[in-house]
């Protein structure tokens, strides 16, 4: 059984996989200076007697570390670690293929093999990652752009009378009191950066590219999207799946 880990740097998702599908999953909140000890807690009590390999995907160096420890002392089974060296069939187009993060590289190869290409990747996160992939499979580059949860807490941070409000669509574009204004801004202004964003990158990529949303806000904000095509919540951890099964290939 393989576990699989996308950890990022608000919420860490994991699943247990035996064979190609989930047998079960779950998000929990990253803690960056959590210890090997800590993380093998927060893992008690799921069912990982039959484990036999992890596969990492981790946008937090401290924690990586932690986790491949967490492999090898707790669960004693290999692990394979996102990055340089790693056998992913991803294809990378950029400047600097190092500076890509392993989630991003995970959704790339889980889209294209679910998809095809073109595609394109837009996962909600802390930052909202847009990842434009090639024809032939390839991490083409992509667009950064922050978080819904990040943007709003900053504006309230910033502006003495803003509060803290419940993320979710209004009714109305046209919000008629303060709380409506801040959702109308938070997720329809947001809609509206992903189509955006999505329109230009199909037109780079030279065909109508197929647009899949992942990622913890996804639900949110992608069904007010135009562009987006499917919404994938576990697409990460499918990444990591398929780029476990290749290097086992490999080996």
């Amino acid at each position: 059984m393989l576990l699989a880990l996308d950890a990022g740097n608000t919420q860490t998702v994991a699943g247990l996989y035996d064979g190609a599908e989930p047998v079960e999953h779950w998000r929990t909140t990253t803690v960056r200076t959590h210890t090997a000890d800590e993380l093998a807690l927060e893992l008690r009590g799921r069912s990982l007697a039959d484990v036999t390999g992890v596969c990492l995907a981790s946008g937090v160096p401290a924690l990586t570390v932690e986790y491949a420890a967490v492999a090898r002392d707790r669960l004693r089974c290999p692990a394979v670690i996102v990055g340089p060296g790693v056998e992913t069939g991803v294809g990378m187009r950029v400047d600097s293929p190092d500076e890509v993060g392993p989630d991003r590289i995970a959704n790339t190869a889980a889209a294209f093999a679910r998809y095809g290409g073109p595609c394109v990747v837009v996962d909600f996160g802390t930052a909202i990652n847009f990842d434009a992939v090639s024809a032939v499979g390839e991490f083409a580059g992509g667009a950064i752009a922050p978080g819904v949860q990040v943007a709003t807490d900053a504006l309230r941070d910033r502006a003495a009378r803003l509060a803290k409000v419940e993320l979710r669509a209004p009714e109305h574009a046209i919000g008629t009191n303060t709380d409506t204004n801040m959702q109308s801004g938070a997720i329809f202004g947001f809609a509206g950066l992903v189509d955006g964003l999505v329109r230009r990158f199909r037109a780079e990529l030279g065909g109508a590219a197929v647009t899949v949303a992942t990622g913890g806000m996804a639900a949110l904000v992608a069904p007010h999207c135009e562009t987006v095509d499917h919404v994938e919540p576990l697409l990460t951890l499918e990444g990591l799946h398929l780029i476990w099964e290749r290097n086992q290939a490999r080996a």
